[in-house]
């Protein structure tokens, strides 16, 4: 009879082609896996509360794994994974969980915190965690302008296709905060759930809106139209040769 074990993971997305597998070999869930596999000494599936993009962080996701059986304390399975994990991807604790626990459908929430640097120069120490933005940004305008996407909406019109639509693309966004540090600007967003590049969306309208090239009334009615959002404005672009989603962390809000 198979147990089941919960996870925390902690990476640098920056090294990886994002959580999905991939043939390649190179995403978080593959290295999971593979570290997993080797101390069970069976192929075994991880299942993750969510799929980050490349090049996307985590603080702290949720996943769960099935297992053979319990033959390690869940403080020796953090252990044994960190010694085969890249340093880059770290368990940051372990627990034993009844099947009715599962990572992706037991998550009551997420939260996502994309990082501005609004400043003239971007420290090297910032590249690859923080969308460089020379111009200022209004900081009041953004956070009226993110009151917009508070609630349930159809996020369609700030989706983008992974090949194929989306069937449901309704969310909730409990809120957003906007949070200044000096030239950092930082924006999160706690919601049920986040489709296929939604925040990178989201924060590119609020940036426009910050620099005064659009104003909240128009993001409203891009929301409510659930048009393509491309249709419109190209979204973020990329930073350097760092890509965007790079600015992102991810948290599980609970799970």
């Amino acid at each position: 009879m198979s147990v089941r074990l919960k996870l925390i993971v902690a990476y640098d997305g920056g090294f990886f082609a994002g959580w999905q597998s991939q043939s390649h070999r190179n995403t978080i869930q593959d290295h999971l896996e593979l570290a997993l596999s080797q101390v069970a000494k069976r192929t075994v599936r991880v299942h993750g509360a969510g799929r980050t993009d490349a090049g996307v962080h985590a603080l702290a996701q949720c996943a769960h794994v099935d297992l053979p059986e319990r033959r390690l304390r869940p403080e020796q399975w953090t252990t044994a994974l960190n010694a085969l994990l890249p340093p880059q991807i770290r368990v940051l604790k372990c627990r034993y969980v009844t099947d009715r626990f599962h990572a992706r459908y037991s998550a009551k929430g997420k939260v996502y915190r994309y990082r501005i640097w609004s400043g003239a120069v971007l420290p090297p120490l910032e590249v690859g965690r923080a969308w460089h933005v020379a111009a200022s940004l209004d900081e009041e305008i953004l956070r009226s302008s993110a009151n917009v996407f508070l609630g349930t909406h159809d996020f369609s019109g700030f989706a983008a296709n992974r090949g194929k639509p989306a069937t449901d693309t309704v969310r909730t966004i409990r809120s957003v905060r906007v949070r200044r540090s000096g030239a950092l600007l930082a924006i999160e967003f706690d919601g049920s759930g986040f489709l296929y590049k939604m925040v990178r969306l989201m924060v590119g309208s609020l940036v426009q809106c910050g620099l005064g090239k659009m104003d909240a009334k128009t993001t409203s009615q891009w929301l409510r139209s659930r048009l393509p959002r491309a249709r419109f404005t190209i979204a973020l672009p990329q930073m350097n040769s760092s890509k965007t989603q790079g600015c992102f962390d991810e948290m599980q809000r609970a799970c």
